[in-house]
């Protein structure tokens, strides 16, 4: 099951008491107090592990909380401060207060640690009140109780590609075709109920991770079809491929539609997503004739003044799959500035 939203609550552990206690022994007359600190409440922390990736876990589990610490004891005996609790999440997520709606964090590398709730201070025992006027004090004071907070969890994986379309597009297939990754794949729309990674691995070193997204339809910004809240899944990516069925329709018109109609739900759904380096995928060409394939996507892209990138592949037969694939490595290469291509995600190598 794959699982992006979760709320959870967690709750620091409360900071031991101080001690009140007087030494006692034979022969040590007013021997004086020797009541030690409580021990601190443990924090509570989330973990980013590169080999989860869903919040399933959380729809079981949404309290949280660490241990508290132990009270202080006599002989000037500190408590046992309490464990701090480290909650593993997927690498990706990001950490909202769920009353505030502020964002805490956004956890965006493997092993990242994000402390969510600090542990209650300890109480003071009383040899803390010693002094020369109070030979014998007796106050102490209690741990202090822990934060606590309400959060929403978000996932949002990181890839390097995305792939948006229509229903039935051969998103799937062409996944499955690059990758190790296995998608369900069918002959009717919808079969993508939720995204999939796949690692497309050209030679040693040279790799990038891709998402499959659910396919849109027109409408998808205001809920139709699966709607557009797997979107945020490619908000992440540095390129996105639009794949075409370049064979389902004969009219040139229609199948400009169809392409304007993603344009319009990921300008629907954020601005930047429009903006964002995008090559046109033309896809089932081996349902066409060599010779109408070429004129089909020429007649194509010259009405709708297409200035990008733009490839025809079969990604059921896998022609000009692998071609597009390493394009997109070089392109990876030529444009890697300030981040690596290859992301630890914890999805399988091909």
């Amino acid at each position: 099951m794959f699982v992006d939203e979760a709320y959870i609550r967690v709750e620091a552990g409360k900071g031991g008491d101080g001690c009140l206690s007087f030494r006692r022994e034979k022969n040590v007359p007013r021997g004086g107090p020797d009541g030690g600190d409580g021990g601190t409440g443990g924090s509570v922390y989330l973990v980013s592990d590169a080999h989860l990736n869903t919040l399933v876990d959380f729809r079981y589990a949404r309290l949280h909380r660490a241990a508290n610490g132990q009270p202080g004891a006599g002989r000037n005996c500190t408590g046992r401060d309490g464990d701090d609790l480290r909650i593993p999440i997927p690498v990706g997520t990001m950490i909202f207060d769920a009353d505030t709606r502020e964002l805490i964090e956004e956890v965006l590398i493997s092993d990242q640690c994000v402390i969510v709730a600090r542990g209650g201070a300890s109480g003071a025992g009383n040899t803390r009140f010693k002094s020369s006027t109070n030979r014998a004090p007796r106050k102490t004071t209690p741990g202090h109780s822990g934060e606590s907070r309400n959060l929403r969890l978000e996932l949002r994986l990181l890839a390097d590609v995305g792939l948006v379309g229509l229903p039935n597009a051969g998103k799937s297939s062409f996944i499955r075709t690059v990758t190790k990754a296995r998608p369900k794949t069918a002959s009717y729309p919808f079969t993508t109920l939720t995204p999939a990674l796949g690692v497309v691995s050209l030679d040693l070193g040279r790799s990038y991770v891709i998402a499959d997204i659910p396919g849109l339809v027109e409408g998808a910004a205001d809920g139709a079809g699966l709607g557009i809240q797997f979107l945020k899944h490619v908000q992440h990516t540095r390129l996105l491929f639009h794949l075409v069925d370049l064979a389902q329709d004969e009219s040139i018109d229609a199948l400009a539609n169809s392409i304007s109609t993603i344009e319009n739900e990921l300008r629907s759904f954020d601005e930047q997503l429009i903006a964002r380096p995008r090559w046109l995928v033309f896809n089932k060409t081996d349902l066409l004739a060599p010779d109408l394939v070429e004129r089909r996507v020429e007649q194509l892209v010259q009405h709708i003044s297409w200035s990008g990138r733009y490839f025809a592949i079969s990604a059921l037969t896998g022609n000009n799959c692998r071609q597009l694939a390493g394009a997109a490595m070089t392109w990876f290469e030529e444009n890697n500035n300030n981040e690596a291509v290859t992301r630890t995600t914890g999805v399988e190598h091909q």
